[in-house]
């Protein structure tokens, strides 16, 4: 499976941006995480593989949204109200879990149970 990351770019606080995430098979729960220089990678937002449920970190609750768009195999990332603390690379990631779904667990699984990676797509918020 492959994931090509993109949509990044410099903005300033207060602006939008959407990032996209195609990927070359539907059929994965997808998230995005984001790694700021010298801080882990941190969870973002999810969204399981019927698209039925999204999670989202606190910190990006009620500015960011997840769809995505299964004839298209692609994952968005709306990011509005943008911050300076909003400045990473941002990664999206596939998982064969199915959670969100019908009698599965609820939440996203950890990062370390995503098996592909996209490379990564710089978002620059400036003051």
């Amino acid at each position: 499976v492959q994931l090509q990351a993109s949509g990044g770019g410099l903005v300033q606080a207060g602006d939008s941006l959407r990032l996209s995430c195609t990927t070359s098979d539907r059929t994965y729960a997808m998230g995005w995480f984001r790694q700021a220089p010298g801080k882990e990678r941190e969870f973002v937002a999810a969204i399981s593989w019927s698209g039925r449920s999204v999670e989202f970190s606190d910190v990006v609750k009620g500015r960011f949204t997840i769809s995505r768009d299964s004839a298209k195999n692609t994952v968005y990332l709306q990011m509005n109200s943008l911050k300076p603390e909003d400045t990473a690379i941002y990664y999206c990631g596939s998982t064969h879990s199915i959670w969100g779904e019908a009698g599965a667990a609820p939440t996203p699984p950890p990062a370390d149970d995503y098996l592909y990676w996209g490379q990564g797509t710089q978002v620059t918020v400036s003051s």
